[in-house]
């Protein structure tokens, strides 16, 4: 159970902690930690090549990351501080294949190892960055190609920023994204009904995240 891992990890220090709470196990039945997300597509040579990601945790979370971790005590939080949480963070997310989930359609596209993650801390705010490259890249015109950032234990809630959610980096010409909404139906209502009404011990299924993730739909015109 998710809770269960907090309390374990938390004798052994907030940088295990933060991990855990990152890469719970998929039995919370509401989310605890709220992640607002900003992704760029990354393009080469007319293919997607990856992601990078900006995740702002909420601030009662990074409150609790944080703590300890001004080693020299200047009541800053540069990279060097923070560069041991950024890395158990990641390596902690592998086992959930660091909640992006790319497809072609319905088939999904595999991830190689995440580059360039770094924590930053600014104005009360805690943001991971981090690069997931593609294990292939996919041709930029492929049809149906999409990528969507959730936790599927709804642990943790991830949402696209309001302004600017999405950015294109040296996209072909003609290139959009474009962030989909989930259609809400009966049965999507009755798991977030369920959802409140169960405590962190309960599970109302493992999909709950999948169910009400926002989707990246990516497309260019054919060459």
């Amino acid at each position: 159970m998710p809770h269960k891992k907090i309390l374990k990890f938390s004798a052994a220090g907030c940088a295990a902690l933060a991990a855990t709470v990152l890469a719970a196990a998929p039995a919370a039945a509401h989310p605890h930690v709220w992640v607002t997300v900003e992704t760029t597509i990354n393009y080469d040579n007319g293919t997607v090549t990856g992601f990078t990601h900006k995740w702002t945790f909420d601030e009662m979370y990074a409150a609790m990351a944080i703590q300890g971790l001004d080693t020299n005590n200047d009541g800053q939080y540069d990279r060097k501080e923070l560069a041991e949480l950024a890395q158990v963070n990641v390596d902690s997310l592998k086992e959930f294949d660091y909640f992006v989930f790319p497809k072609l359609g319905s088939t999904p596209v595999g991830l190689a190892t995440p580059k360039d993650y770094w924590l930053e801390y600014k104005d009360g705010l805690l943001s991971l960055h981090l690069t997931t490259p593609l294990e292939k890249p996919v041709l930029a015109e492929a049809e149906g190609f999409n990528v969507a950032v959730y936790d599927p234990s709804f642990f943790i809630a991830f949402d696209f920023a309001q302004k600017d959610p999405v950015k294109l980096a040296n996209a072909p010409a003609g290139c959009l994204a474009k962030v989909a909404v989930p259609k809400e139906d009966e049965e999507l209502a009755k798991k977030l009904a369920d959802a409140a009404k169960v405590g962190v011990d309960g599970n109302v299924g493992t999909d709950l995240g999948f169910a009400v993730a926002k989707t990246i739909q990516l497309s260019c015109p054919k060459s």
